[in-house]
């Protein structure tokens, strides 16, 4: 029974990861009118399914028995670390969060893996020095693409006519090419712990899970398309050439190595590279920096807690760490909520003085 349950989430899960991640690797060639929605979905689907089945084995076999040995998960383990990455997932969603899944799997796995004293600690830090690169590594690539775009040939070239057809084809590949990435990278977060735990052979929870996120792109990915490709911004062809094929490459080199990475700060930081070359440094005061800095702490920290109370709590029934986290989370919330109190009576008492 809890096998099948253990299943249901973690396919559940993929179908999510297919609507919101995978999904928005097509928006620049919607947005820019090169593909219509249903297609671009149906294309969606097929090149994430290809990159799970083609090249998703290095990344789960990460989250299966990388992070921590096998022998940690269990199946009621499996149970709950997917269950605390999905929930943790859907509190963000509830208050409006961004999260990678990419990180909130991980989160969840290590909260296993701290539980019982078992978490590879050299991969651990491998994995979160790809987190802090690959963003960076995007940021910089998007800023030199964007200056090679304005050589005047190029820009010449750029700006006639003709150009038009070849970039929208190029745009389109790039996008599959995003959406094979994701593919690659992603459906690990969904059955790594089911691998890990013997519930599936790698091959099939390569097959299930690349199945699943296709269809979750395919049936549920139409908002996340309608959002990425024309509520956020307007980018050229050309610089959506560029972050597609930035993202791609950098989360295909990543899943070769077995790297969960997140995709989706990898394409902002390569959206903010490219408005670095158009607009200097004022770009980089806006708060989406600040956003990005809080999804990689919060993501993998939220999950991890989830997954470490609940293995506590259900498994090992030990209700002590429990008391002491609650302990810290109430000291936590007590210091920023006399932080913002402090804020806010500073310009009164500013006020009352030049009274």
């Amino acid at each position: 029974m809890l096998t099948i349950i253990a299943i249901t989430i973690g396919l559940f899960f993929a179908i999510n990861i297919g609507a919101s991640g995978a999904a928005a690797s097509m928006g620049i060639a919607y947005g820019a009118g090169v593909v219509k929605k249903r297609l671009a979905l149906l294309l969606c689907a097929i090149a994430v399914f290809f990159g799970a089945w083609l090249g998703g084995g290095e990344v789960v076999k990460m989250i299966g028995s990388g992070i921590v040995p096998n022998s940690t998960f269990t199946v009621p383990i499996a149970l709950i670390v997917l269950a605390s990455a999905a929930l943790s997932l859907f509190l963000a969603n509830i208050f409006g969060i961004p999260l990678s899944t990419s990180e909130v799997a991980v989160g969840s796995v290590v909260g296993a893996g701290i539980v019982y004293q078992s978490v590879f600690v050299s991969h651990l830090v491998w994995i979160m020095l790809f987190w802090l690169l690959t963003p960076f590594a995007a940021f910089l690539i998007a800023i030199i693409a964007s200056y090679m775009l304005k050589i005047k040939q190029l820009k010449k070239w750029l700006e006639a006519s003709k150009a038009v057809p070849v970039l929208s084809v190029l745009v389109l590949i790039m996008g599959m090419f995003e959406a094979f990435s994701a593919g690659m990278n992603n459906v690990a977060n969904a059955v790594g712990p089911l691998v890990g735990a013997n519930i599936l052979s790698t091959g099939d929870g390569i097959l299930w899970g690349g199945i699943f996120v296709a269809l979750g792109a395919l049936l549920l990915g139409h908002r996340v398309l309608e959002t990425n490709g024309k509520k956020i911004t307007t980018l050229r062809l050309e610089e959506g050439c560029v972050i597609s094929g930035t993202g791609a490459t950098i989360v295909t080199i990543a899943s070769m190595f077995g790297i969960p990475v997140p995709l989706t700060q990898i394409t902002t930081s390569s959206i903010i590279g490219i408005g670095f070359a158009k607009h200097g440094k004022a770009v980089l005061k806006k708060d989406i920096v600040v956003q990005l800095l809080t999804v990689w702490i919060v993501s993998p920290v939220l999950s991890m807690v989830l997954s470490y109370t609940l293995i506590q709590l259900i498994i090992e029934h030990n209700f002590y760490p429990i008391i002491a986290m609650g302990g810290a989370l109430i000291s936590v919330f007590g210091v920023l909520s006399l932080m913002k109190k402090q804020k806010t009576t500073i310009p009164v008492r500013q006020e009352v003085a030049k009274d």
